[in-house]
């Protein structure tokens, strides 16, 4: 007899199959307030789970149809608030090789979304040697031929390159599997390896039914390997979420009998309003998972002095009058970038003790700090506190445990040493050197860089390099919660080489994330733009970076690259004219007007998701009745038509929020389309403009 668990709260429906004949699996995921049609019984398990010595239930490399999954039984559930939270724990138990595996569901109130995780236990008498377990599965209930996917690729200075298609085009093609009677064996498998989570690829995608309008999009949270995949089966195209696996990542993990292993979690949001109505709710749904924190409430304006202006070479001299510049256009934190610690101007491969350079800084460092603070601007130093310099004094300090290591040798990578966070003297030696430049130098903002990716792992104490690396992750993980537990005010930027680690693993407990290592102004916008679809608009961190030398339209075009989001200032102020300065502080001013509504903020796009080569992009913010438009020219065409759906049926009131001192853009709103068509009237090839939008009363 068929029986089902249905769970959530007004803005969430889940429900399970949990019949006696078949897996445990997600009959429907629907926004609480929809209508779901009657589906067949579900036949994806819920959990893949998979073991060497049962192994898949038919031969493929997808994470559907283990044979531990197939055999997985439903022992029971509870369902149980905590808060705002709604939380949802289903019991399996697979007789065969006696581990029970326990789904955790959790959603916050209001929100169209969830996190997931799945928890293990060897019952048995035996080892049971994990290979692979699925954090959450499930089928997409829609015809594949209506089906679009939607990924990102991503790498260094190309971040966040955001693609949607049919699933059919490139990843499932049509086999005819009803003819054959079997499912398929194909699979589109999105990973990443190593600890630069997001240096190849998002662990943020999607589905989109064309005709339905039903949409999935999901996130895993892990700041190290992951797998996320779609595929075909008879019935329904399916999704399942991991981190790290043996036939990716060379993780296997052991269970004694008694032991658990927990997997990394991930998030699934849903909406029947198509890929922005899906966005929506994952925006809502990391605003609930991330710390709490100041920066979260004040959103302070920063000022980096490294991107296309000092480059990592700092002294006294050029930073006395950059800083007071930034102060000049209203910084609220000036953060000096890497080289503050380097006397011989070679110090890629010397860093890790972290004591600031006596050369660069005659008087010391505090008198830069000092500087700083003297303009009610918090101080900020850039630091890479995971890596080792081989030539470092440090390398030798700590004992060889205290590093990533493979076959009884230390890695090394790009001439630096990557620290264990699993060892105590590693822990000592970090908490050392921030508990010192906090309170000794009064340093109030970190800009925590990443530029190495140690490979596969460690196989120190580990069943396997993959297994190792993730126990290094989660430590990593723990050490950043004792920083901040430790000086709760201290903001933590995540860097890791412009983004190659911006995942909620991290962005969950830091606090702002830069977006790219992007130096050329005309090729940041797609990355901007694309930042809200997998980080919060409130931590999207773009680079702006006027020069003296650019023109009036080429300052604007930088500075609305980082207004749609937390506005990240670098540039040569201190050799700008007062004209150029005035555009510099209009643009700060216009950030100050927005920020209050980006922690509200919902992104739209109403060009669609950009392209890398598109010559215009558009970048909306919905924030109660009032929409923010970007938009960005780029040696194009003069008009642009932008779709607002939201405001079809309205007149509206539109004013330029930036900039004001250039030339206005044409504009002509469509009320009855909801499209509002702009166009430029200046001859320079790149321009951009800030739009606030209000219904009219």
């Amino acid at each position: 007899m068929n029986t089902s668990v249905v769970w959530g709260h007004p803005s969430l429906r889940v429900v399970l199959d949990v019949s006696p004949d078949g897996p445990v699996g997600v009959r429907s995921l629907s926004r609480g307030d929809a209508a779901t049609a009657h589906r067949p019984r579900a036949t994806q398990p819920l959990v893949e789970l998979l073991l060497p010595g049962t192994g898949r239930a038919r031969a493929s490399h997808r994470f559907s149809r283990t044979a531990v999954g197939e055999r997985l039984a439903y022992r029971g559930c509870e369902q149980r608030t905590d808060g705002p939270w709604h939380v949802l724990r289903v019991h399996l138990h697979d007789a065969g090789s006696g581990l029970d595996a326990e789904v955790f569901l959790r959603s916050v109130d209001g929100v169209a979304a969830f996190q997931a995780w799945t928890k293990v236990t060897n019952r048995g008498q035996e080892p049971a040697l994990l290979l692979g377990v699925t954090s959450f599965a499930a089928a997409f209930a829609a015809p594949v031929d209506s089906v679009d996917v939607v990924r990102a690729d991503s790498e260094w200075l190309g971040e966040s390159r955001w693609v949607r298609e049919p699933l059919r085009e490139q990843s499932v093609p049509d086999l005819r599997l009803a003819a054959h009677g079997q499912d398929g064996r194909g699979r589109l498998a999105v990973t990443s390896t190593g600890t630069w989570s997001t240096g190849g690829h998002l662990p943020t995608g999607g589905l989109i039914d064309r005709d339905g309008g039903q949409a999935w999009l999901w996130q895993v949270e892990h700041n190290g390997p992951w797998r996320w995949e779609v595929g075909e089966r008879l019935d329904d195209p399916y999704v399942a979420l991991l981190g790290p696996t043996d036939i990716d990542h060379q993780w296997q993990h052991r269970l004694a009998p008694g032991e658990s292993f927990t997997t990394v979690p991930v998030s699934v949001a849903v909406s029947g309003a198509g890929l922005e109505g899906a966005a929506e709710a994952l925006t809502a749904h990391r605003r609930a998972i991330v710390r709490p924190h100041p920066d979260r409430e004040r959103l302070p304006l920063v000022f980096n002095d490294y991107m296309n202006t000092l480059s990592g070479d700092p002294t006294t001299a050029k930073l006395l009058p950059l800083i007071d510049a930034a102060a000049s256009v209203g910084a609220e934190v000036f953060c000096v970038d890497a080289g503050w610690y380097d006397d011989g101007g070679t110090w890629w491969d010397s860093v890790g003790e972290w004591q600031p350079s006596q050369t660069r800084f005659p008087h010391g460092i505090e008198e830069v700090l000092g500087r700083i603070r003297e303009h009610g601007m918090v101080p900020g130093l850039w630091l890479e506190p995971e890596v080792i310099g081989v030539r470092s004094p440090m390398a030798d300090k700590l004992p060889p445990e205290a590093f990533l290591q493979r076959g009884g040798v230390r890695l090394v990578e790009h001439g630096r040493y990557h620290l264990d966070l699993r060892h105590p003297r590693a822990v000592a030696h970090l908490d050392q050197v921030v508990d010192r430049l906090v309170e000794e130098l009064g340093v109030g903002y970190f800009k925590l860089d990443y530029n190495i990716d140690p490979g596969a792992g460690t196989d120190l104490d580990a069943d396997s390099a993959g297994d190792g690396l993730l126990a290094c992750n989660r430590a990593h993980l723990a050490w950043l919660e004792g920083v901040l537990a430790r000086h709760p005010g201290l903001t933590l930027e995540n860097c890791a080489s412009g983004a190659m680690r911006m995942d909620y693993a991290m962005l969950s407990r830091l606090q702002l994330q830069s977006t790219s290592d992007q130096e050329d102004f005309r090729l940041y916008p797609p990355i901007a733009v694309s930042a809200p679809m997998s980080v919060l608009p409130e931590q999207s961190a773009s680079w702006a970076y006027p020069q003296p030398g650019m023109s009036d339209e080429e300052i604007a075009f930088t500075l609305c690259t980082g207004l749609l989001g937390r506005l990240y200032l670098s540039g040569h102020l201190d050799g700008m004219s007062a004209a150029q300065l005035d555009s510099v502080r209009d643009a700060v001013r216009a950030h100050q007007e927005i920020r209050a509504d980006l922690t509200r903020a919902t992104p739209l796009w109403p060009l669609g998701l950009p392209r890398w080569d598109d010559r215009t992009l558009a970048l909306g913010l919905r924030a109660g009745d009032v929409t923010y438009a970007g938009v960005w020219r780029r040696d194009g065409e003069r008009t642009a038509r932008l779709d607002l759906p939201h405001l079809a049926g309205h007149d509206v009131e539109i004013d330029v929020l930036y900039p004001r001192h250039l030339p206005e853009w044409d504009r002509h709103w469509q009320p009855g389309t909801g499209v509002l068509t702009l166009t430029s009237r200046g001859e320079e090839p790149f321009s951009a403009r800030i739009l606030r939008i209000r219904t009219a009363q």
